[in-house]
């Protein structure tokens, strides 16, 4: 995106205004790199001009590359050539060379989210850097796109009802409880297909710390080069299981299974009737892949397919994609202007880009605002977005309701204030995007009565959502206003969620 003299927008690529034409078409592809598996989705977005804003009214799969299994070195570090190689080839197969690429998201997961790995990443798609929203998915934001990817969320929405989504993967299980279209309960916890693989006669190759925990407690050892029986590996999956059963049903964890949580256990408040799979190991249970890769995976599925099949009172659904539930199918453009009435301080703070949101249900329609209760649910959607590291700038999204009286702004500023203090502490900027006018006396109040002396962007008449990514531009001249571009991850078959590109925005 380019900012032209008044204000106005384009997009780079094509040289088109937002405000002139009724029709835009951008290509966008979405790179899944994890720890087991890495692959690409390119997609066509349609979008056309409905009154003074844009929806997107198409959205065609060009082209879903094979998955590769990760390559790694020997160091253990992802082979940076052959992955290279991989996505050269992919994009040469659909006939798209990286120039003719709009948009897009990299998602990375596991292994790859180690320094090293990222830098080498980042390196390989350094060209479309600026085109991109980069996420380092951590245990729990990995386990929040699956539940929106496979369409679990969205089926909660469909069906009126909660539905859990078991993301099964190399190295981990991530489990999302979806209510009403978001995720409303989720854990991850260390079992999956690849914590043992194998040559092809059958000796270990690969063996991951949990895989040797729980062969002991089965009394057995595994090493590498060992080549374990069938049986072993029978008891060994069917223990899997079991773990992953003790934590979705709401069972007592043993110690050894409470010490493969990789997050806090379900608090279980939503009782799910549908479950549903994605990640490799959902291929197998859904029948829609029969070769075998040397791991755990065909175990592994015939096993959960039963023990869900027979959860009382639970229904096993299929949901809108399996493997590719984490891989983002674009990342949607879309531009709006903030208000006049905003702060922003120091002026040079901006540009920001790829600024993350989080959109904590805070409830500001009361008289009496709890400045400790939005401090806990702001702490809590960091949590759930693996923001809380205070490495990563984050801007909150809300909803103002009601008179701004000193005590109501006073509360909420406090609350605001607790909620992000470990990133305050490290001097990221407070980023706060609202849709009611008031984002000035909001960010007055923050400099002025709460002597902030870290930045503060305050800006209204915006509209946003949790797993919307947001660029702030420099202030416009003409309006005092500041342009707004919302980079949004589409995710198919999420019909009224606001993450098909249906969202509409004002230009």
């Amino acid at each position: 995106m380019t900012s032209e003299a008044g204000g106005r927008i384009f997009f780079s690529n094509i040289k088109r205004s937002m405000e002139e034409e009724d029709e835009i078409v951008l290509v966008s592809v979405g790179v899944d790199i994890g720890s087991s598996t890495s692959h690409l989705v390119f997609s066509r977005l349609v979008m056309e001009r409905l009154d003074n804003r844009y929806i997107v009214s198409e959205r065609v799969v060009l082209h879903e590359s094979d998955v590769l299994l990760t390559p790694y070195a020997e160091n253990q570090s992802i082979d940076g050539e052959k992955l290279g190689a991989f996505i050269a080839e992919q994009y040469a197969s659909v006939g798209i060379t990286p120039e003719k690429i709009d948009t897009g998201a990299l998602i990375l997961t596991g292994v790859a989210v180690r320094r090293t790995n990222a830098r080498l990443i980042g390196e390989l798609f350094a060209k479309e850097a600026g085109k991109f929203v980069s996420v380092s998915a951590g245990d729990a934001l990995e386990t929040t796109l699956a539940a929106f990817g496979s369409g679990a969320a969205a089926m909660s929405i469909e069906e009126q009802t909660s539905v859990m989504n078991i993301d099964i993967g190399g190295g981990t299980t991530k489990i999302a409880i979806c209510s009403q279209g978001a995720v409303v309960d989720l854990t991850a916890l260390d079992v999956g297909a690849r914590i043992l693989s194998f040559d092809e006669d059958g000796r270990v190759i690969r063996i991951e710390e949990a895989a040797k925990q729980i062969a002991q407690e089965l009394g057995f050892e595994l090493a590498l080069g060992d080549r374990p029986t069938a049986q072993q590996l029978q008891s060994l999956v069917a223990s899997m299981a079991d773990r992953i059963m003790q934590v979705i049903e709401g069972q007592a964890l043993i110690p050894s299974t409470a010490a493969l949580l990789r997050l806090d256990p379900l608090l279980h408040t939503h009782r799910p009737s549908i479950v549903t799979f994605s990640g490799g190991v959902s291929e197998y249970i859904y029948e829609r892949e029969t070769a075998n890769f040397n791991d755990l995976g065909p175990l592994l599925a015939q096993v959960m397919r039963e023990r869900v099949k027979a959860w009382s009172g639970v229904k096993l659904v299929t949901p809108a994609q399996g493997i590719r539930a984490t891989v983002v199918g674009a990342s949607q453009y879309t531009v709006q202007v903030s208000g006049s009435t905003i702060i922003v301080e120091p002026k040079d703070t901006l540009p920001l880009r790829n600024i993350p949101v989080i959109a904590p249900q805070l409830d500001l329609s009361h008289e009496e605002l709890d400045s400790s209760q939005i401090a806990t649910l702001i702490e809590q959607s960091l949590k759930r977005m693996d923001f809380q590291d205070a490495q990563t700038q984050v801007a909150l999204c809300y909803r103002f309701e009601g008179s701004a009286t000193f005590q109501r702004l006073d509360a909420f500023c406090k609350g605001v204030h607790r909620g992000f203090k470990s990133l305050i502490d490290a001097g990221l900027p407070l980023v706060l995007i609202g849709e009611a006018d008031c984002a000035g006396v909001i960010g007055i109040h923050f400099l002025e009565e709460l002597k902030m002396t870290t930045p503060v962007i305050s800006v209204d008449g915006i509209t946003l959502s949790e797993l919307d990514f947001v660029d702030i531009g420099s202030m416009l001249e003409t309006s005092g206003a500041v342009p707004v571009v919302i980079k949004s991850l589409v995710f198919p078959h999420s019909g009224g969620l606001g993450k098909t590109g249906l969202k509409s925005v004002a230009v």
